[in-house]
């Protein structure tokens, strides 16, 4: 649920072809390098019409306990569980316990244009309800390491001025998907727990999907790192906090379980399937679209404490692709590209992580703050400790390290900064875009 990103949701960009076999050994090769590297400890699976095509799992769940993962290990999924709650809404709609067209107020009064904001609204992120993951507490161990009860979170929620009117418009918040877990539990009068194991995770067989709690090591869990020179143990949000926003468990090979089952109408009709797909200003219900040119997918990607994950689906070809990780130096979506490159048989280029040493006259030369006409963000590029870093507008700062005399990455967020010194300028590159800067 906690995002470092300059641009919003990224393409795939890989142009593709059909191929009949997948490319394991392109991806043992890069497994291999991040490893060797230390940029990368989790997991990924890809899936084809129900039959597992390539599954690794690489790093550590337990690093200070040398506890190496494994196949069965467990990851938290983050906002991937939000595919989850809105697969679960529409079960409850199908079983007459819930209407779309359902408004807030009958749950949740208390809560600003409650008897405007529709259960569909929720779904979609049409609510205006505002996200309660932006504010400042939230980044708080104080807040997100203390078990919160549905009275609590709900007065969080509550207590947040909406951001517009409900229906309007679109915009991301994990407030909706925390109402619709409670909403849930109201309608099943169950906890959300026994709800996703009933309705979802035992029909399918996910053996190793379920909401989560405190992490246990001792049952193939693991934490969660983020990297200062080395890999540190990230804080656990107690899932009481993010509840189907954000709190399931799982792993890669029992998401694509999951997401084959739910487009083959293991779960729900091809009607309510065909509502989380549909698009209204980007935003399915509980899916996103993602295209790689000629080709599409569904999914969703999370984020929680250091825990990063995407899952996605391509209808036209039934392929499934999942990966979590625990402790992300090198992209998630880079190491999606390189599954779906070896199945559709196009280029990938594996990375050799070959970094540059420069001279702190030569970096003094980047320092700066830099705008562009093209997106309203500034950023200030500084020196500390002879290595540069990069902040944008409202955001934390994040390391550089240099490829070329004139170019750096932050490989954690797939940017590349590209210098031009006599022109006194700078283009960003993200997610297949890029942005000009000037000093």
């Amino acid at each position: 649920m906690k995002k470092i990103l300059i641009t919003g949701l990224l393409i795939l960009s890989a142009t593709m072809s059909f191929s009949q076999t997948f490319n394991n050994q392109r991806m043992d090769s890069l497994f291999m390098t991040l490893e060797k590297n230390n940029k990368f400890m989790g997991s990924v699976a890809v899936s084809q019409n129900g039959k597992l095509l390539y599954t690794k799992a690489i790093g550590y769940s337990d690093l200070e306990n040398s506890k190496k993962a494994a196949a069965e290990t467990k990851y938290k999924i983050g906002s991937v569980s939000k595919m989850f709650t809105a697969t679960l809404v529409l079960k409850a709609i199908e079983e007459n316990k819930l209407k779309l067209s359902q408004t807030l107020d009958a749950y949740f009064p208390q809560i600003e244009n409650s008897k405007k904001i529709t259960i569909s609204n929720l779904l979609n992120h049409r609510s205006g309800i505002h996200n309660f993951t932006n504010e400042e507490y939230y980044r708080s161990d104080e807040f997100t390491t203390v078990p919160k009860s549905e009275q609590e979170m709900v007065e969080v929620i509550t207590k947040l001025k909406s951001d517009f009117e409900p229906d309007s418009k679109a915009e991301y918040s994990n407030s909706n998907y925390v109402l619709l877990s409670y909403i849930l539990e109201k309608v099943y009068k169950k906890p959300y727990s026994t709800i996703l194991e009933t309705k979802i995770a035992k029909p399918l067989g996910l053996k190793n999907t379920y909401f989560g709690g405190k992490t246990q090591i001792q049952n193939n869990e693991t934490y969660s790192y983020h990297f200062n020179d080395k890999w540190l143990k990230s804080t656990d949000t107690d899932s009481s906090i993010p509840m189907g926003a954000g709190a399931i468990v799982s792993n890669p090979t029992d998401l694509t379980l999951f997401i084959e089952g739910l487009f083959n109408g293991k779960i729900i009709s091809e009607k309510s399937l065909s509502l989380m797909k549909t698009l209204n200003q980007n935003f399915g219900m509980g899916m996103f679209e993602f295209t790689s040119f000629e080709h599409k997918a569904y999914g969703h990607t999370g984020g929680v404490d250091d825990f990063r994950s995407i899952l996605i689906y391509f209808q036209n070809e039934k392929l499934a692709v999942a990966v979590i990780s625990n402790a992300m130096i090198y992209p998630n979506m880079n190491i999606i590209s390189c599954a779906l490159s070896s199945y559709f048989n196009t280029p990938f280029v594996i990375p050799t992580f070959k970094a540059l040493k420069l001279k702190p006259e030569e970096l003094d030369l980047y320092t700066g703050q830099y705008a562009s006409t093209e997106i309203p963000i500034k950023i200030d590029i500084t020196m500390k400790d002879d290595k540069l870093f990069a902040q944008g507008t409202g955001q934390p700062a994040f390391p550089l390290e240099a490829t070329e005399n004139n170019i750096f990455k932050f490989e954690q967020a797939g940017i590349v900064l590209e210098f031009n010194k006599e022109k006194k300028q700078m283009l960003l590159k993200q997610g297949g875009k890029e942005f000009l800067f000037s000093k």
